[in-house]
């Protein structure tokens, strides 16, 4: 029944976490919507938001920890589920250091590109819902093994829209007219951005590690 107990507290944490990942990429788009729309004194308010979601979930994270190491779950399990749970929380780093990256390092976007940034980080950072219920349908059991396996291959296939809206928007910005200093901080602000669903794609391949162990 002890043993039982843990696994319940760890899963209500495993909730929270997911729901403060999920909240630092809904924040960060409105923080990366808000500077593209020259909306600064918002921009820097949702950051500081951003920030402050990130390092809640990096506690709640430490919480897990110390529940796992007190013997929750399986020792087989005990690990690749604190890789899962350390995954989703990159992925809300991620997030947090492109809202640093805009506000800290200011990239000048111009009007004609400003609707593919925008697009591409709505798409790139709005893979917080369907991750988090690709991971909570596993770890709280509400749904078979394969039906979260399916969801953690349409983590996928979303990043691999973003690969494409990458592509095309990367060409858009070294055919355009401006220096080639200013092409290469848009680049890099590019990368920034879509960190957050390639980190995405990489927890949803640790949960898929994890359902195939929980198969054996």
């Amino acid at each position: 029944m002890v043993f039982f107990k843990k696994e319940k507290e760890v899963i209500k944490l495993i909730e929270n976490h997911a729901d403060k990942v999920e909240e630092c990429l809904a924040v960060s788009i409105k923080t990366i919507s808000a500077y593209l729309e020259n909306n600064i004194p918002d921009a820097k308010k949702l950051a500081l938001q951003t920030d402050h979601i990130e390092t809640e979930a990096d506690m709640v994270r430490h919480e897990i920890r110390d529940k796992l190491y007190l013997g929750a779950y399986m020792p087989l399990l005990r690990e690749d589920i604190y890789k899962l749970v350390e995954s989703l929380d990159v992925v809300a780093n991620s997030a947090e250091k492109s809202c640093d990256f805009f506000l800290n390092q200011r990239p000048m976007v111009p009007d004609d590109l400003k609707a593919d940034f925008l697009k591409i980080t709505q798409v790139s950072m709005g893979v917080g819902e369907s991750l988090k219920y690709a991971v909570l349908c596993y770890i709280k059991g509400i749904c078979p093994i394969e039906v979260s396996r399916s969801h953690a291959k349409d983590i996928g296939l979303m990043e691999t829209k973003v690969d494409s809206l990458e592509w095309d928007l990367t060409k858009k910005i070294f055919t355009s007219k401006i220096d080639f200093a200013r092409k290469l901080h848009l680049r890099h602000c590019l990368d920034h951005v879509v960190n957050v669903s390639d980190r995405a794609e990489e927890s949803a391949g640790q949960l898929e590690l994890v359902t195939l162990k929980s198969m054996i």
